[in-house]
């Protein structure tokens, strides 16, 4: 009798852990590229048809103080699958350093616990060719020490480019442009046996293996079209799936079909073009949300939606009411719009007003797996979890900025900030001035100290990693 009911108890804790491996969820992180805060319809922009995206926030969580890790992109993508800032790992900037092979990421744990793993869209983590002239480092003999593949840090498969390309025809620009069109800012789409040139990227699916096929049209769908396969391919496997789904839209060279273009005629050309690509992109994820919904999966997906930093200069993009754009860390360089949908798992249409940055991504999805972190290396994020439950508190550790010489300390009201080596540090409460008017360094100086300290004994800390200290 006794090894009987012992018998049972095996059985049945065997199969509470497969069931448990089972309905792991699958997970979605979704980045855009250089799209500002106001830049869509749930942020209350009524000109952007973005409706696919909004009815998604409005089914989950959106998040009204949402920081991308910098006011750059490489750097907030390495804090996406770290949960580190990307100074620990020497990613200053864009186009330098690259993913380090002693970084622990979100790939490598979710992997080793079952799950299929894939990256699409841009890279921007390193190079993906020693042998071929590709984008802005790939194949140039002073960058192969940044050659880095998505593969080398826990994915199985990766659909991706180095860095950017044209939203439209990603392969090509054309040979002419009429007037309001350049190589930098973007163009119509090009015409049917209109001269073109390469552009010099290429999509890449492994070492030395490039993509030929489906290249041409809207390039959010022609990265939706490898995407969808690979979840399909782990549904069939009985695999709950991780990936990255980092869309270049609407990053420099922005370019926009007729069709796309046609919904905003009423505008100048920079604005057709700009929000053209947006609502190509925003049917893109319809149709993801759509494929979830057909394969009876999308209440046990979670997905995570941000941009890696504020709106390009130049461009019609906008951070709203926000002070400057990319590359400052001001709020509009680094607030950026964001939301998680859990379908049934999170209060719909709730917005926090939270801080939260992308390096809280990792922490929160182990939280919400149970995985402990398997190192105790400085992590810079911090699970959201409890928060996006509905409960109230305060953030642990304020986050902390650095862009070139520029440093940024905020926590849950206030910002401590510095714009250049020799500037002198300005203090804003964001809760009565998020448009960063009013300097109170004078009439906060207790607080303004305590920060500036915490700052600085962070700042060493980051200092320390980037020596290789957190991988002895």
């Amino acid at each position: 009798m006794k090894y009987t009911i012992t018998l049972w108890c095996i059985i049945l804790l065997v199969l509470a852990s497969c069931k448990g491996e089972i309905q792991r969820p699958n997970i979605i992180l979704i980045m855009t590229d250089d799209q500002g805060w106001f830049d869509a319809g749930f942020n209350g922009n009524t000109q952007i048809k973005t409706p696919n995206l909004d009815q998604l926030a409005a089914d989950g969580v959106i998040f009204d103080r949402f920081y991308s890790a910098s006011a750059v992109c490489s750097p907030t993508r390495a804090s996406v699958i770290t949960g580190r800032n990307p100074l620990r790992m020497n990613i200053p900037g864009a186009n330098s350093g690259h993913m380090l092979p002693g970084e622990i990421t979100l790939p490598e744990i979710l992997s080793e616990h079952g799950y299929a793993t894939g990256h699409f869209g841009k890279w921007h983590l390193g190079t993906l060719t020693k042998d071929t002239l590709d984008a802005n480092r790939g194949g140039r003999a002073k960058f192969d020490t940044h050659f880095s593949l998505p593969t080398e840090h826990g994915y199985d498969k990766y659909f991706c480019t180095e860095s950017k390309v044209p939203t439209f025809d990603p392969m090509v620009y054309p040979e002419n442009f009429e007037e309001g069109e350049s190589l930098r800012f973007g163009w119509g789409s090009v015409k049917r046996n209109e001269a073109t040139k390469l552009y010099g990227t290429a999509y890449w699916t492994g070492e030395n293996q490039k993509e030929h096929m489906n290249m041409a049209g809207d390039n959010s769908r022609i990265i939706m079209d490898r995407f969808i396969p690979f979840i399909e391919n782990a549904k069939n496997e009985n695999k709950p799936f991780f990936s990255t789904l980092w869309l270049h839209t609407p990053h420099l060279p922005v370019v926009s079909d007729s069709v796309h273009r046609n919904q905003y005629a009423n505008m100048d050309l920079q604005k057709q073009i700009y929000y053209g690509t947006l609502t190509a992109m925003d049917e893109q994820i319809g149709r993801l949300w759509s494929k979830l919904e057909a394969m009876d999966i999308q209440e046990n997906t979670v997905i995570f939606f941000c941009s890696d930093n504020g709106p390009e200069n130049g461009t019609p993009g906008s951070a709203g009411a926000f002070r400057e754009r990319k590359r400052s860390l001001y709020e509009g360089g680094v607030r950026v719009p964001a939301f998680m949908v859990w379908k049934n798992h999170l209060e719909a249409g709730l917005r926090l007003d939270f801080p939260s940055v992308t390096s809280d991504y990792l922490p929160t999805l182990l939280d919400i797996l149970n995985i402990p972190y398997r190192d105790n290396r400085p992590i810079d994020g911090q699970s959201l979890w409890s928060v996006l439950q509905g409960e109230e508190e305060l953030r642990e550790q304020a986050i902390g900025f650095i862009y070139k010489q520029k440093l940024s300390w905020v926590d849950d009201r206030y910002k401590l900030i510095r714009t250049t080596e020799n500037s002198n540090f300005e203090l804003y409460d964001l809760r009565t001035d998020t448009a960063e008017t009013n300097n109170i360094i004078q009439d906060q100086p207790e607080i303004a100290a305590k920060m500036k300290r915490d700052l600085f004994i962070w700042k060493k800390s980051v200092e320390n990693s980037a020596k290789g200290m957190d991988y002895k």
